[in-house]
């Protein structure tokens, strides 16, 4: 069997972002899931997929804070299976604002594992603290903050399901840093720094989209510089990504409102990367234009 053949997800992330419903959509796909599975026992689950003759070929597994007094182990043996050429573990990271994450308590009722008071806020505090090394392992980080349940479910089976008619698939963003960073992004750019076509009366209304915004953002200097060297970056780091296993690639730009120099740029990423690659453009805030007076908004 083929080693792109075995698939391993490991589901872990903050208490009440929604590994239940993860679970469950792994499930779906026709996973083997585990829930709470002591990373001790992680090994054995590689040789019992080994030697499954391919019955045992997508395996999802959960492992949090649960089983804390075993969780220092799972950092030491994924670095073990770095260099196993049958399974790459794949890591899915939930997580969720803090109000959130306290709101979702309070309707369940329930009393999070790290909160030695009782006080939910405490307990995520403690958790994001002991998962940050973890969260920055992830292949994916999905924000459940504005998610429901069936959200959720069709967000992954969306990103695990098996389809080999897809290749390797980039998603461009656009967005505008005053409405939140995108929590999903593989790679941030900052484009901020380009002359901005907002400041010109007859464009502000217009989009990056439309050829007089696009060709007043691409026409500067600076802005071919920057796509030089950024092309040149993508066309290095891009292979290698895929010869970690990784599916989707997302590639977030933002400016100031996510209107016009972003969406410029985000296009033109995909007119290039779209040569070689099957790729998606995606203008999350192209059409929010708040007044200067409004609040910023943080969540995504």
């Amino acid at each position: 069997m083929k080693h792109d053949e075995f698939r391993m997800v490991i589901i872990t992330g903050m208490s009440g972002a929604g590994k239940t419903v993860a679970m469950q959509s792994f499930e779906d796909l026709g996973y083997f899931c585990v829930d709470n599975l002591p990373p001790a026992l992680l090994p054995k689950f590689v040789e019992l997929m080994d030697d499954s003759s391919g019955k045992l070929t997508k395996v999802a597994l959960v492992m949090d804070l649960r089983g804390r007094e075993f969780f220092d182990q799972l950092f030491a043996t994924i670095d073990d299976l770095t260099n196993n050429e049958k399974i790459k573990p794949q890591i899915l990271f939930l997580d969720a604002q803090d109000s959130t994450l306290v709101q979702r308590y309070k309707e369940t009722r329930r009393s999070h594992p790290l909160a030695a008071n009782g006080l939910p806020l405490e307990g995520i505090k403690n958790e994001r603290e002991l998962l940050e090394e973890l969260k920055g392992r992830a292949q994916k980080i999905l924000d459940t903050t504005n998610m429901k349940p069936k959200e959720l479910r069709e967000s992954i089976i969306e990103r695990y399901a098996v389809n080999e008619a897809h290749p390797f698939t980039i998603n461009v963003l656009s967005f505008g840093f005053k409405y939140g960073m995108p929590i999903d992004a593989d790679l941030v750019f900052d484009v901020r720094f380009l002359p901005n076509p907002h400041y010109i009366e007859h464009m502000r209304p217009k989009t990056g989209l439309e050829e007089e915004v696009s060709s007043y953002v691409l026409k500067w200097s600076e802005t071919q510089q920057f796509i030089e060297k950024l092309t040149g970056l993508l066309d290095f780091i891009i292979p290698h990504y895929k010869r970690e296993g990784k599916s989707q690639l997302v590639i977030a730009v933002g400016c100031t409102g996510g209107k016009h120099r972003s969406v410029t740029l985000a296009e033109h990423l995909k007119e290039y990367l779209g040569a070689n690659y099957r790729v998606n453009s995606n203008h999350r805030d192209i059409k929010k234009d708040k007044p200067r007076t409004t609040e910023i908004e943080t969540k995504t």
